[in-house]
């Protein structure tokens, strides 16, 4: 092993709003609020999700890769449907694709993410 690893960063327009979408998500709280760089974990010294401010953010595009998703969650749920009420009501949209033991959907700027049932 080289390493462990400590953390993804994930670019955004607006850091706060969308970890707050992701800690509601997830069930992290934030430890770490800078307004420009923000993030979310268990505890400060666990590995965490920061979200970093960049000026002219694209927002990826799904299915089509003509702004590649760079990034997405896969979050295991013990049930799709209940998942699926849960994202959407704290700001998550469904997009095409999926199949049986998943669905695709898109934070409120636009990254992809998963619910999956194993």
């Amino acid at each position: 092993m080289i390493g462990t690893w400590h953390g993804l960063i994930i670019d955004c327009p607006d850091p706060s709003s969308l970890a707050s979408f992701y800690e509601e998500l997830l069930g992290m709280v934030r430890v770490q609020d800078d307004g420009d760089w923000v993030v979310i974990g268990d505890a400060p010294d666990r590995p965490g999700v920061a979200f970093q401010q960049v000026e002219g953010f694209r927002a990826p595009t799904w299915p089509t890769q003509e702004a590649p998703q760079q990034m997405h969650f896969d979050v295991r749920v013990d049930d799709l449907d209940s998942g699926e009420a849960a994202v959407l009501a704290i700001g998550a949209r469904r997009l095409d694709g999926g199949g049986e033991r998943y669905r695709v959907f898109a934070d409120p700027i636009g990254h992809p993410f998963c619910l999956v049932v194993m």
